[in-house]
């Protein structure tokens, strides 16, 4: 099962079903439609919950649109905020050509 990581202040959204979908770069873990995961706080360490990919598409940081924030992503008030938001997970490499997983799970 693969393990996907979230920063501690996201494990509260996934867990109402307000946060649905997870944006990733640099995937180095080949999530595809079908997976299942464990979600792990980011900072603890534990795991908080079970989850399946129901899609997964790949888009560049400047396509981004509203009906990627539709399928349940905390918004951001402009690309160059989105770009340095994932800075800080990512490093500098981010850019608005870089590309984005954007993959939507449902808890099992």
């Amino acid at each position: 099962m693969k393990v996907i990581k979230f920063a501690e202040n996201l494990v509260p959204l996934i867990l109402s079903g307000e946060k649905t979908s997870t944006w990733r770069l640099f995937d180095d873990k080949d999530l595809q439609v079908s997976d299942e995961f464990e979600f792990v706080n980011k900072q603890t360490g534990e795991k908080f919950a079970s989850a399946i990919a129901t899609d997964v598409r790949v888009k560049r940081v400047a396509e981004i649109d509203e009906t990627d924030f539709a399928d349940g992503h905390e918004r951001y008030e402009s690309a160059e905020e989105l770009v340095k938001t994932f800075q800080t997970y990512y490093g500098d490499q981010v850019d608005e050509n870089t590309e984005v997983k954007i993959v939507k799970f449902r808890l099992l």
